[in-house]
C-alpha cells in the first residue's frame, strides 16, 4: 500500500494537485510505504497510465478538447487524454461545460471561437455537489471558476484550447491557443445529456465510468466493508472525497486516509478493508 507526495501545480485560473501521477516528467514520488522515495514507474515497473488529480478553479478554466490516442500518439508521441470528473463542492451559479448544445460545422465552430461566441453552441451545467461527468477525448469542455473536483483520467497532459478570454498566462504574456488542432481533434457529435446519472448506495460500490483506460466506482461508508480485489486488475486507487477512515489488507497493513489523499494498492492482496470514522466517500480507480 503506497501514498505519494502531491504535486501542486499553479495554474492562471487556481490549482491543481496531482496526487498520483504517471505523466513523463511528473511521476508521483512515494511518501509512505515499503518504497518510500521511489517513483511510480520504479514501482510499476513501467509507465503508470493514470493521473488522479483535485481541481480547485478560481476562474473559469479554457474552453478545451483533447486529442484520442491515435493524434496524439501521431503528434505528441503519448497517449490520448480521456477523463471524468467528480464534483466535490460548487459555490452557488458555477458551471459546467461539456459537449455541444446543438450541431455545428468545423467551419461554423471556426468562425465562433474567431468572433467569441463558441460558449453559445456549447451543453453548459450548473455545477453540483456529487455530480459526474465522463469527457472521453473529443469532447469540447471546461470547468467553471468557483468548482472543486477530484478527476480520473489517462496520463497525459495534452490540452488544446479553442478560447480563454483573451486572457493573460502567469507570465504576462496572452495563452497559446491551439484552434488548427483543436479542430482537428474534436468529435461533433451531439448527445442529449452529457451528465453521468447514479443512484450511490450505502456501503456498496456504485459505478460511475467504465472505458477502455479505467473504472470508476464510488463508495460511501458507514460502517466497515470488506471488497474482494480479484477482479481489480493490477491495482486500485482510492481517492478519498470526504470523511476519513483506515484502509487495510491482508499483505499490506494499514493507513489512514483523510480528503484529498490516494493510495495504491497491488491487487495480490486478497480483500481491502475499509473503517470508516462516522463517514469515509471514495472514488475506486482501476484499469
Amino acid at each position: 500500500m503506497y501514498k505519494f507526495k502531491p504535486i501542486i501545480r499553479t495554474m492562471v485560473w487556481g490549482t491543481e494537485t496531482w496526487v498520483l501521477s504517471g505523466v513523463p516528467g511528473f511521476e508521483s514520488v512515494v511518501s509512505e510505504g515499503p518504497d518510500a522515495g521511489k517513483t511510480i514507474t520504479e514501482i510499476y515497473k513501467g509507465q503508470f497510465p493514470l493521473l488522479l488529480k483535485f481541481i480547485d478553479a478560481k476562474q473559469d478554466l479554457s474552453v478545451q478538447v483533447h486529442p484520442n490516442d491515435e493524434i496524439a500518439m501521431r503528434d505528441h508521441g503519448c497517449s490520448g487524454k480521456t477523463e471524468m470528473w467528480y464534483v466535490i463542492k460548487a459555490e452557488e451559479g458555477a458551471k459546467l461545460v461539456s459537449g455541444f448544445s446543438k450541431e455545428v460545422s468545423r467551419q461554423e465552430c471556426r468562425q465562433m471561437i474567431e468572433d467569441g461566441s463558441i460558449m453559445q453552441v456549447l451543453s453548459q451545467y450548473e455545477a453540483k455537489r456529487g455530480e459526474v461527468f465522463f469527457i472521453p477525448a473529443g469532447r469540447v469542455h471546461s470547468i467553471g471558476g468557483g468548482c472543486y473536483i477530484a478527476e480520473v483520467q489517462q496520463a497525459s497532459d495534452i490540452t488544446y484550447r479553442l478560447y480563454d478570454y483573451d486572457r493573460m498566462g502567469l507570465d504576462g504574456k496572452p495563452r497559446k491557443l491551439h484552434v488548427e488542432e483543436a479542430l482537428s481533434a474534436i468529435d461533433f457529435t451531439v448527445e442529449k445529456d452529457y451528465q453521468t446519472h447514479y443512484g450511490p448506495s450505502l456501503n456498496a460500490a456504485t459505478p460511475l465510468a467504465s472505458c477502455p483506460y479505467f473504472k470508476t466506482d464510488l463508495i460511501t461508508a458507514y460502517e466497515r466493508i470488506e471488497k474482494p480485489l480479484e477482479d481489480c486488475g493490477d491495482f486500485v486507487v482510492l481517492i478519498c472525497l470526504e470523511g476519513s477512515g483506515t484502509v487495510s489488507t491482508s499483505l499490506s497493513g494499514s493507513m489512514n486516509i483523510v480528503p484529498g489523499e490516494a493510495l495504491m494498492i497491488f491487487t495480490q492482496d486478497e480483500k481491502v478493508i475499509l473503517e470508516p470514522n462516522e463517514k469515509l466517500k471514495l472514488l475506486i480507480t482501476r484499469i
